[in-house]
């Protein structure tokens, strides 16, 4: 494989992402992606040959992307506010405040394709799942932490949707805020 495939995938790719992303998967369409990347249906197909597999190549990506991010920034969030609670809150608003903000692309892909497209659902429960990890990195290695992660990442999931159904995350990390400050494990250094 020469650097010019690498490089005509990683812009497929890229071009899939930033569109599936904003505007939904079933919304745009491989001639758009073909047409935005710079590259020929030849090549595109070369590397994708249905659009079933660059939706899971996208899925890919973007949790590698994600999860880098957001492990990231709560660990960045943490060392300047000490508690799990005021890391989650300030990466959540983070996120929330970016303008490309479109909810949570597993989450999107769930409502749009879950029945069509099955092999979405093993990535898709794959990356929550590193999500509730990412979090429970933060709490102590017992049941009941683990339990409190996976809790915290529901709460997450739910912040999420919220701050796409009101157009921004203001509200949705208010009463985040609110319901962490009642869980003391959250609250610790």
């Amino acid at each position: 494989m020469t650097s010019e495939n690498v490089s005509a995938r990683e812009r497929i790719l890229a071009t899939a992402h930033d569109l599936f992303y904003r505007e939904g998967i079933r919304a745009t369409g491989i001639d758009r992606i073909i047409k935005e990347a710079g590259v020929t249906k030849v090549t595109f197909y070369r590397h994708f040959p249905a659009k079933n597999d660059l939706i899971l190549a996208f899925l890919q990506y973007r949790h590698e992307r994600w999860i880098s991010w957001f492990r990231q920034s709560l660990a960045a969030q943490r060392q300047q506010g000490g508690s799990l609670a005021a890391g989650l809150s300030a990466t959540l608003e983070q996120w929330f405040a970016d303008e490309h903000y479109r909810g949570c692309a597993f989450i999107n892909t769930t409502v749009e394709l879950a029945q069509a497209l099955p092999e979405s659902l093993a990535l898709i429960r794959a990356h929550k799942e590193e999500m509730t990890q990412a979090l429970a990195a933060h709490l102590p290695d017992t049941p009941q932490g683990r339990q409190l992660a996976q809790r915290v990442a529901l709460l997450v999931d739910g912040a999420i949707v919220m701050a796409q159904r009101e157009g921004n995350g203001n509200a949705a990390v208010a009463l985040l805020r609110e319901w962490l400050a009642l869980e003391p494990l959250l609250q610790a250094g």
